[in-house]
């Protein structure tokens, strides 16, 4: 009887030992965060226009930058939304997982290509903002991969446009140059944008923003050609036919996409001047360290503007599936090469970011051993 007392006596004295050791776990699993600083307190190369407090340290551990996650500082809600985006489109992605089949039907890889690519930009970013804080080397590299995803979004955007959204004349214009001319530009955006950022030193803010939206904004034009055109053959025929537009023989009724399709449009125009425009901070220096930045607002109506896409890319796989097939082949073979060409887009700019950090690793070198 005493020993078996004793037994649990012990056990009791250790279980306390365990819960008293709880807090220095915690301790360690979650050390102590440094505070942010002020714009004067780090490098110039981190410093953004209009945003005076909320930088965090450089060269801490990586779990710091990890669970800075958690903290309030200037990069917070631009992590966030991009994270909370990634997640809204894989939501999307698993509900209509569940009624397309994305292995068998060659006709829903390209809506499956979107997806992936819409997935890859928010987590890229994500990563970029998070992370990017930890030195000048590895800011660079993480921005580079965020321009890796850009690129990619891209080359999703393309391929279920001219895939599901073009009208039979506009893919007989362009059928045989549209994806080898969206390829490549999808790699000279990421070369623009990577060279723009690599050039961050010596050149100005508004020729290294020429040299990364100039590239990226022919790329939105011409990925987004075949939308430009069924919304102005579509405002064409309402103008002409204002007096049917309510009836459901005018064909307004029956093309659900085309509102979605406008949807994105709008949204991704908004997106762009607030990534070409440091509003509304510049009007209030100093008061949108944490929220209210130009950037943020460009990743909510970005995000936005994904999901539209997104949604009239599946309404046109649903309602346009005799038209696609005819104008792409009932086999699906134009699909396979897309997915493949997917493949390749994303070796190539991995390839350009890779040797664009190998640059910044040797121009950083060169500059610690001249002081």
């Amino acid at each position: 009887m005493a020993t078996i007392a004793m037994e649990r006596i012990g056990r009791l004295f250790i279980n306390l030992q365990q819960v008293r050791a709880v807090p220095q776990m915690l301790t360690k699993a979650a050390p102590s965060m440094p505070g942010t600083l002020r714009d004067t307190e780090v490098p110039g190369f981190f410093r953004e226009r209009y945003i005076h407090a909320g930088y965090r340290p450089l060269h801490q551990g990586w779990r710091y930058y990890f669970l800075s996650l958690f903290q309030r500082h200037n990069e917070s809600i631009n992590v966030w939304t991009h994270l909370l985006g990634s997640l809204l489109v894989l939501v999307k992605f698993l509900q209509l997982a569940e009624t397309v089949d994305f292995i068998h039907d060659a006709h829903a890889w390209p809506l499956l290509i979107l997806l992936l690519s819409s997935l890859a930009y928010m987590a890229c970013s994500t990563v970029a903002h998070l992370l990017a804080a930890k030195s000048e080397f590895y800011h660079y590299c993480f921005f580079f991969l965020d321009y890796v995803g850009v690129a990619q979004y891209q080359y999703g955007s393309a391929v279920a446009h001219f895939y599901y959204a073009v009208e039979p004349d506009y893919h007989r214009w362009v059928s045989p140059v549209f994806m080898p001319t969206a390829t490549f530009l999808c790699c000279l955006s990421c070369l623009g944008c990577c060279y723009g950022k690599y050039r961050n030193y010596s050149l100005r803010v508004w020729v290294r923003k020429v040299g990364q939206v100039v590239p990226s904004a022919m790329a939105y034009a011409w990925d987004t050609g075949p939308v430009f055109h069924r919304l102005l053959l579509r405002f064409l025929w309402t103008t002409s036919h204002s007096d049917d537009i309510a009836s459901p023989a005018s064909g307004i009724v029956g093309d659900p996409a085309i509102s979605f399709h406008g949807s994105q449009v709008a949204f991704f125009l908004s997106s762009a001047f607030f990534f070409t425009n440091p509003l509304p901070e510049r009007l209030f220096p100093g008061h949108c360290d944490f929220l209210g930045q130009g950037h943020q607002l460009f990743h909510v109506f970005l995000v936005i503007c994904t999901l539209c896409q997104i949604q009239a890319s599946h309404l046109d796989y649903l309602g346009r599936r005799p038209l696609y097939t005819q104008l792409h082949g009932q086999g699906g073979a134009e699909a396979t090469v897309y997915l493949v060409q997917y493949g390749a887009t994303l070796v190539a700019c991995v390839c350009i970011a890779v040797f664009m950090a190998r640059k910044v690793k040797r121009l950083l070198n060169c500059r610690d051993k001249s002081k």
